[in-house]
């Protein structure tokens, strides 16, 4: 009997044999050309069943090709894809159904007949992984390393901070061993009267009937461990107590056991809770959002002889809520109030508005955001109980709201996305500080800014706070979207003052935090001068804007001209009138940017780009106090933005008010690299005008040496010691400044000669000393060589044009040199 034979399956990393046609591992037919190897002797034949053959792929369009190569029909070939055994029939590969490729007239590589394309998968690959395991005969079979660790970060803060991780809660661990409702929190479910309350040494009743409203109250568990809700739900116990109830962790023994949150009301007899529980029966399951809490059913359930009461099921998010964190600080403070340090603060906030976008988006509100119903999980927060979410056009249903979080002009308008951004900064405020009299003295509004160190300390943030709790709702952040690319800008502020402060870093070692895009200016431009009104960040283009096409080929370079078409533009919009106002101001006629300016407030007062327009024609004027004003306003709209902050410093230095300047240069110098330098530029400016060389040298040691100012940046700095007047120290730190700087070789040499006549005057009054003078020792001898040799080659710099420079440069060279006995 012959010794039966393997045929090895051709496929890339396959280890498979054919059997029946079809390889036992990938399931790929054999090849025209497939190595057979005999069978290990006494090895019996491998059989196993047929492999499920996988459909051939959907043909392909036919790729172009021309004349001189057609496709004919019953053309054949072996398929050209890597790893196919499959031959070309009519044109296509009949395993994979992959077209032919065409002649190299349609961008094949390689003569007739090749099948080599450009593609980056044609070429060799060095190997790699398995492939490199295998052909080593290393004895690694799996990876030693993840190299995930710099690709995942965590998500809280936004890649600017960090917040300590959360653990998860066990969840039996969460079950209150007993469920009571403590006297101070028991309130009328109807009129909000204290209820249940202790009287003449007897505790107070936890059921009975408001002595105000006549509304029954309970705030006694309905159910108990061991119920079984809808036959599906398992109670183990009551977990809290919120504003529409009991909760309680039950076990879903129709989906594997599972933990899941069952939320009852106050009262089952209550009209208003009832109402909002339907409610959330008709619209919630809709609401699908990883940072949000799943509702999985709702239910309703009979205890004894009441009537039954309807419970939602919801999943179980095992986390700790800022609240818990919250209290958990002020115990290890020994009572005192402990806020959460104000970057982990933004972070949670952050991290959870995309949940507010995604139920405004649904035409819904949360209503009732506060530190009790943001959950941290790990790295990760859950925004929970939904019992007060509502539809924006709801006008009928009962509200639901904390006191001291919910908008004062909820009462008599309603819930709306304005109210929500309420919330959002009110929670902000309590989380970073504690809010004193923010349920009663402060119910409408924020503490001021002279009692409050966290408000001045954070100017950018209470900006941001104070537009996200202003009384009027058409104040307020129009989006959470909105309000969240603002508080990012406030992050990055705030961790960069933490951080990296402008004056512990160099040029060498030092770099702003971060250099990240507005979404709403571009860069500035960098100059050590002040910055004139063009060079500041202008406005990009709202690509929303109705006319934003017919301005994007609107390429006239002349204004005047410019400024005539876009009169004449389809429409008015905004981005039509900005082109208008910017045409002006390069025109240099401030009554027309005026005009605009009016026309756009007109139509809407809370267009900010008006009022920035106008900032520019004011500085370009030199009315430096009214340019003032509106960057300062352009400020309190955009907090977290850079550019307002660059343009109102600027408008300080020419105004005068230097210290309000000099801070605002400093957070732009440490936020962003792109402003770096022009701010930089600036604190050195004002500083040097108050005779404070130290602090000027600083700021301009904060300009990185990959910036296009670092070679001004290091002339200023020497000029700037030079001129001190700090003897030869100074002197030896000016030449450094020089070092490895490209300067102009006939500027570097005058400024080293500069320096130079002055170390050597130094060392001639007051003797030598033990630095050097860049390569010079600091004495008579080294100086008078080093003066002599920098004299000589200006003179070789000097043009021919000008002889009698060079020879009085000759002059002063040999005036200078040292005599000797040769």
């Amino acid at each position: 009997m012959s010794q039966p034979t393997i045929t090895r399956c051709t496929q890339p990393g396959c280890t498979g044999s054919i059997v029946d046609g079809y390889c036992d591992v990938c399931g790929s037919p054999p090849s025209t050309a497939t190595p057979t190897a005999p069978a290990p002797r006494g090895a019996p034949a491998l059989r196993a069943a047929p492999a499920l053959r996988a459909a051939p792929a959907p043909r392909a369009a036919p790729v172009a090709v021309a004349p001189s190569a057609p496709l004919t029909a019953g053309r054949s070939g072996a398929c050209s894809q890597p790893g196919c055994s499959g031959s070309v029939v009519d044109g296509y590969c009949d395993v994979c159904g992959t077209p032919a490729l065409p002649g190299p007239s349609s961008g094949t590589v390689g003569g007739a007949g090749s099948t080599r394309t450009r593609a980056s998968s044609r070429l060799d690959s060095a190997a790699l992984g398995s492939s490199r395991a295998t052909a080593s005969g290393s004895q690694i079979t799996r990876r030693v390393h993840s190299g995930s660790a710099r690709l995942r970060s965590a998500r809280l803060g936004a890649g600017l901070t960090q917040v300590p991780p959360a653990p998860v809660v066990d969840a039996e661990r969460a079950i209150l061993a007993n469920p009571e409702v403590p006297e101070d929190k028991r309130n009328c479910p109807s009129c909000g009267a204290a209820v249940g309350r202790s009287r003449e040494g007897r505790p107070g009743r936890t059921e009975g009937f408001c002595p105000n409203c006549r509304n029954p109250f309970s705030f006694t568990p309905k159910l108990r461990p061991g119920d079984l809700v809808a036959n599906q739900y398992e109670v183990a116990g009551a977990i809290a107590h919120g504003g529409l109830g009991w909760i309680y962790l039950a076990r879903d023994r129709n989906v594997s056991n599972r933990w899941v949150v069952l939320k009852g009301l106050l009262n089952s007899g209550d009209a208003d809770a009832q109402a909002a529980a339907i409610v959330e029966q008709q619209f919630l399951a809709q609401v699908e959002h990883p940072l949000i809490v799943e509702i999985y059913n709702f239910v309703t359930h009979a205890s004894g002889d009441e009537a039954p009461a309807g419970y939602i099921v919801m999943e179980y998010v095992g986390g700790t809520s800022l609240k818990q964190i919250l209290k958990t600080r002020m115990q290890a403070a020994g009572g005192a109030y402990d806020p959460l340090p104000v970057d982990q603060a933004i972070a949670y906030i952050l991290e959870v508005l995309p949940a507010f976008t995604y139920l405004h988006d649904l035409g819904l509100v949360y209503c009732d955001f506060k530190p009790d119903n943001l959950i941290q999980v790990g790295d990760a927060v859950k925004l929970i109980d939904l019992g007060g979410v509502r539809r924006i056009d709801d006008d009928d249903s009962a509200i639901y709201g904390t006191v001291g979080y919910q908008a004062p002009e909820v009462a008599a308008v309603g819930t709306t996305i304005a109210s929500d951004v309420y919330t959002i900064g009110r929670t902000l405020v309590v989380l970073m500080m504690e809010f004193r009299g923010y349920q009663t003295t402060y119910v409408a509004g924020l503490p001021p800014v002279d009692d409050t160190p966290l408000f001045q300390n954070y100017d950018s943030l209470y900006r941001l706070l104070a537009k996200a709790c202003a009384p009027d709702p058409a104040d307020r952040f129009a989006s959470v979207d909105e309000l969240r690319v603002q508080l990012l800008g406030v992050l990055r502020e705030v961790v960069a003052q933490h951080t990296t402060h402008p004056e512990s870093r160099s040029a060498q070692t030092g770099t702003a935090l971060t250099s990240a895009a507005s979404v709403l200016f571009e860069a500035p431009a960098i100059t050590s001068d002040a910055l004139e009104w063009h060079e500041l960040p202008t406005l990009r283009h709202d690509t929303s804007d109705p006319q934003y096409a017919w301005l994007n080929n609107l390429a006239v370079e002349d204004p005047a001209e410019r400024l005539d078409l876009l009169r004449r533009a389809p429409a008015q919009s905004a981005e039509v009138r900005l082109a208008r106002a910017r045409a002006a101001l390069e025109l240099g006629r401030p009554m027309l940017v005026d005009g605009v300016v009016d026309e756009m407030l007109t139509e809407d007062p809370w267009e900010w780009r008006a009022v920035w327009v106008s900032g520019l024609s004011a500085l370009q004027r030199g009315d430096f106090p009214a340019a003032s004003a509106s960057f300062n306003a352009v400020y309190g709209q955009v907090p977290g933005e850079l550019a307002p902050k660059l343009a109102l410093a600027l408008a300080c230095e020419r105004a005068g008010e230097g210290e309000i300047a000099e801070g605002l240069y400093g957070i732009c110098a440490s936020t962003d690299a792109n402003y770096v330098a022009p701010a930089a530029f600036g604190m050195a400016r004002i500083r040097a005008g108050r005779a404070d060389v130290s602090g000027a040298v600083q700021a301009l040691d904060l300009v990185p040496s990959t910036s296009r100012g670092y070679l001004e940046a290091r002339r200023q700095r020497a000029t700037q010691l030079y001129s001190s007047n700090g003897g030869l120290p100074a002197l030896a730190e000016a030449m450094d400044s020089l070092q490895g700087v490209r300067l102009d070789a006939a500027e570097q040499a005058e400024l080293t000669a500069r320096i130079l006549e002055r170390a050597l005057a130094e060392v001639t009054s007051s003797g030598p000393a033990k630095l050097t003078i860049g390569p010079y020792p600091a004495d008579e001898p080294s100086l008078r060589d080093g003066l002599e040799s920098t004299y000589r080659v200006m003179a070789g710099l000097t043009s021919t044009a000008d002889p009698h420079r060079r020879h009085q440069l000759v002059d002063q060279a040999n005036a200078v040199r040292r005599w000797t006995l040769t």
